[in-house]
């Protein structure tokens, strides 16, 4: 855009030392149209330049070494017109060059600028490599993006305050001491009885329900059969990260976390998260759940979240996830 306002500058003083030169000629005219450049780029990008605005698109979490981009895109806003007594929507786009996004890299152990210039028809879009060789959070914090007129000689600056942070997560490694993690999940009945997935027979007892009873397999055993519904118990399991000391350790920790959530998750375990001493303390019940710890943790000791689940006061089983070496 710079490089346009330069050459209209240049091109406009031509113009007026031509025009002084041979004022009789057609020089009078050149320059008029020149000057008339910059009211007539405003006339005709003005609405559109007012109703751009920028959408970011990137995946929440990106494997090590693996390919991935974030998605600027510029789109318009949908404007309503009142015709008579109907709203209508105009969604056709005004003309704009495009947009001018400048926003910030941040890394563990790097910070950088960097421009990208949404161009192109309807939905403009440009695209940044995110980075997936060094494990931990790259941060995108957009400050503030430019529309630029249809000619490129007028810009409008909007101040946005929008961050993307995107986690690079290892491959999972078994860590040394997965031996104490339970096998399994142990079911219970359920209280009050009820529908449920998973049961057990068991011969009746005075007092269980006569709804609960397994009629055909009483009348084959000769004997009353019980359906007994069975349920998980309320969980209180813990899974307790150590603090790491260097990026080393972190990366290590992180790929013995991985593969301790992906067994408990295979199991249909869900478990409560802690990182350190610290009190922040997150229920994962998906993986989605153990990426948005991550994200608060590796975001520069960010960990002040409030979770508003209960968390119980004892738990029955610690597991603790380190930066174990063989």
């Amino acid at each position: 855009m710079v490089g346009r306002q330069i050459v209209y500058v240049l091109a406009l003083f031509s113009a007026f030392v031509f025009f002084l030169l041979y004022p009789p000629w057609i020089s009078w005219y050149i320059l008029v149209l020149i000057l008339l450049l910059l009211p007539l780029d405003f006339i005709i990008s003005f609405p559109g330049m007012l109703t751009k605005t920028i959408r970011l698109s990137a995946p929440t979490m990106l494997e090590q070494n693996s390919f991935g981009v974030l998605r600027i895109i510029g789109i318009h806003k949908n404007l309503q017109r009142t015709i008579g007594s109907h709203k209508v929507s105009i969604t056709k786009p005004f003309p704009v060059r495009g947009l001018l996004v400048k926003f910030q890299v941040t890394g563990d152990d790097f910070t950088a600028k960097c421009k990208v210039l949404c161009t192109g028809g309807y939905e403009e879009h440009g695209e940044v490599v995110i980075d997936t060789s060094k494990i931990g959070l790259t941060v995108f914090d957009v400050n503030k993006y430019l529309t630029i007129s249809l000619i490129g000689l007028i810009s409008f600056r909007y101040k946005i305050p929008y961050q993307v942070p995107v986690l690079v997560m290892p491959p999972a490694k078994k860590p040394l001491r997965a031996v104490t993690i339970p096998r399994g999940l142990i079911l219970r009945p359920k209280p009050g009885g009820g529908y449920s997935e998973d049961h057990d027979m068991r011969k009746y007892q005075p007092g269980d329900p006569v709804r609960s009873i397994h009629w055909k397999l009483s009348a084959k055993f000769d004997s009353l059969i019980i359906r007994e519904p069975l349920v998980p118990p309320n969980h209180s399991r813990l899974v307790q990260v150590e603090a790491w000391k260097n990026a080393e350790e972190r990366d290590l920790t992180l790929s013995h976390l991985r593969w301790v959530a992906d067994y408990l998750h295979k199991w249909n375990m869900p478990f409560y998260i802690k990182y350190s001493d610290n009190s922040y303390i997150s229920e994962v019940r998906n993986e989605n759940d153990l990426f948005e710890f991550l994200r608060h943790v590796l975001n520069k000791g960010d960990i002040r979240r409030v979770v508003s689940a209960s968390v119980p006061k004892r738990f029955s089983w610690v597991y603790r996830v380190s930066a174990e070496v063989v």
